[in-house]
């Protein structure tokens, strides 16, 4: 069977894992009787709340004569490293669109790895249907993009087709009238366009894994293209380490692609894409040979991590209320277990109860949060913090590609708000009542600025980023909150006497009958420093008659905060406390007296 290896790549929310869904029916891969639910690639449950896929996924279809290895890639920035690894096993690329939005940061970013890689791209413009689609506009825009990424004029000569991802309809006009059912014209175009893996079948083995998967039956699996030659199960082979050093292992298991299942194959040969288990810490970039034909695939580049927060044992006086897990030594097995699937995630121990945890960004660590949350585990973790580096002797931070798309009214509080973070504006354009901006900006100055920006505009606001670069350090604070907070002075639940009295001096967090503790935040304050309150006083009863009638309290509704909310909210002196059914914030230092006393030497 001939065979055609593509990723599919674009910006976040552009259609990507929908598109593999109907590829996948178009292809008769699924029975007719068999029930496929939507978004079918993204399994967690975390991807199909949000909509967005975290892990890059391997399918495969039979169409034709012709085995089609699909790989659908994540589309937000954070979990950009993969895609650079999968262009190394990948011979063309789909660059799905949005027929509205056009190109947009994370297309940009994407392109420019596959371009870098060399493969071969072909444009799908997506949701066509929509009545504001605009698709000659959005091709003419993915070609400038093309130029302006430095393509060569055979790249410039690509093909597009047009679809509706979510109608399951396609076709090669950009008239939404000459749409019909099914995927084949975009199945036709990759098996005309896209080329046959240039391989040598004979050759001695060469497999390079780029991805990383975890089952508790075999370990460690290693997900990759076959450069060269064949690989059978059982047979021994070497692996060439990151360091050089070899290590020889038996292959346990081989697992070829269909659909959605993963199937247990005996052997691979050059051009396929498959994942092997047998080796316990195998590694990505390391390079699979026969033994005694030790020949190294050149290494792959992994991403670095940007931010770092401390994980560390739940300490506050609620501990083990709500989860079952809440010990230091189950807390490490789990990050362990997750670092190895997730080559961009670092885990160091920073103390016996505490793990400092490194990752691409605010949503990378907030979703193994929440993944952690929803197994039952109850931990603390810190404000997400930068990581410096030092570059020719000058302290330098990670800055990041910002692209703001904004209606009019709402542009000049979000540039002097930008201003105030020390973000470097780069570009201004406006189209009909909406303009869109690019910055250059410090990536703690984006920390906490999300809340801030959506409150700003009113939600009608867009944000995306993409790191750019290391660069030298800006010089001032910025990634605080301006505001100070209302903290609980007492332990109890909450009472809408206590709460209505408070109403005035800030907004609360919390609503009556909650149980509080010294120590917790539970509201902000209207000025800059930090107020303790007291959120559990109950009115006084005496057998007198009031004079005037009682009223009843009426409450202003408190702020819902989300776990990436709590994380932007938090200053360095504070922590989330995240348990399954709850976030709270709270200082690092409970006690009232302690903190006034340490507050009083800082001001000295």
């Amino acid at each position: 069977m001939k065979k055609r290896n593509i990723a599919i790549i674009a910006h976040v929310d552009h259609g990507k894992t929908t598109l593999v869904d109907q590829l996948l029916s178009s292809s008769g891969t699924f029975r007719a009787n068999e029930e496929v639910q939507e978004r079918a690639l993204d399994s967690n449950d975390i991807e199909r709340e949000r909509g967005i896929t975290i892990l890059a996924k391997t399918t495969a279809i039979h169409y034709k004569d012709y085995n089609i290895n699909i790989l659908d890639t994540p589309g937000h920035a954070d979990f950009g490293g993969e895609v650079e690894r999968i262009m190394n096993m990948v011979d063309g690329v789909l660059l799905v669109v949005d027929a509205y939005e056009g190109t947009m940061p994370q297309t940009r970013f994407v392109l420019k790895k596959a371009m870098d890689a060399g493969v071969k791209p072909i444009v799908i413009v997506n949701k066509i249907d929509k009545e504001s689609a605009r698709p000659k506009e959005v091709v003419d825009e993915v070609m400038d993009l093309f130029i302006d990424l430095g393509a060569d004029v055979d790249d410039l000569d690509f093909p597009v087709a047009y679809c509706s991802a979510i109608n399951g309809t396609s076709s090669l006009d950009p008239d939404v009238s000459t749409q019909e059912p099914g995927m084949e014209k975009i199945l036709d175009m990759i098996i005309e366009y896209i080329p046959e893996p240039v391989v040598d079948k004979e050759g001695s083995l060469q497999f390079q894994p780029a991805l990383l998967d975890y089952n508790d039956f075999v370990g460690r699996i290693g997900i990759g293209r076959v450069k060269r030659g064949t690989m059978k199960v059982g047979e021994m082979v070497s692996c060439v380490r990151i360091d050089g050093s070899i290590k020889s292992f038996r292959i346990a298991k081989i697992y070829g692609f269909l659909g959605l299942k993963r199937i247990e194959v005996e052997s691979a040969e050059a051009g396929d894409i498959v994942a092997i288990a047998g080796l316990p810490d195998i590694s990505v970039g390391e390079t699979i040979c026969d033994v005694g034909k030790e020949e190294a695939l050149p290494l792959l580049h992994i991403d670095e991590p940007t931010l770092q927060m401390t994980f560390g044992v739940n300490t506050s006086p609620f501990c083990g209320r709500e989860g079952k897990i809440v010990t230091a030594r189950k807390i490490e097995e789990r990050l362990m277990k997750e670092t190895e699937r997730d080559v961009s995630l670092k885990v160091v121990q920073n103390d016996s109860e505490s793990y400092i945890v490194s990752g691409r960004g605010e949503l990378h660590l907030s979703i193994l949060i929440e993944n952690m949350r929803r197994e039952g585990f109850e931990l603390q973790v810190s404000k997400p913090q930068i990581i410096r580096k030092e570059i020719n002797g000058v302290m330098c931070e990670p800055y990041e590609d910002l692209q703001i798309d904004v209606p009019e009214e709402y542009v000049g509080s979000v540039i002097e708000a930008l201003g105030n973070r020390e973000a470097i504006m780069e570009n201004m354009e406006t189209v009909e009542n909406q303009v869109k901006l690019q910055y250059t900006v410090p990536t703690r100055g984006l920390i906490g600025f999300m809340t801030e920006f959506m409150t700003m505009t009113k939600g009608y606001g867009i944000m995306n980023h993409t790191y750019k670069e290391y660069r030298k350090e800006a010089g001032a604070m910025i990634g605080y909150r301006k505001f100070g907070v209302l903290v609980s002075m007492e332990n109890g639940k909450s009472t809408a006497y206590a709460l209505g009295g408070l109403e005035d001096r800030g907004v609360m967090f919390i609503e009556p009958g909650v149980d509080v503790y010294e120590g917790m935040i539970v509201g902000e304050n209207n000025h800059e420093n930090d107020l303790a309150v007291n959120v559990v006083k109950g009115k006084n009863l005496t057998n007198t008659r009031s004079s005037s009638k009682d009223h009843t309290v009426v409450l202003k509704r408190p702020r819902q905060m989300s776990l990436e909310e709590c994380l932007d909210y938090i200053n360095d002196d504070e922590l989330v406390e995240v348990t399954p059914h709850s976030y709270r914030m709270r200082k690092k230092i409970l006690n009232t007296a302690e903190r006034k006393k340490l507050d009083s030497k800082k001001g000295l």
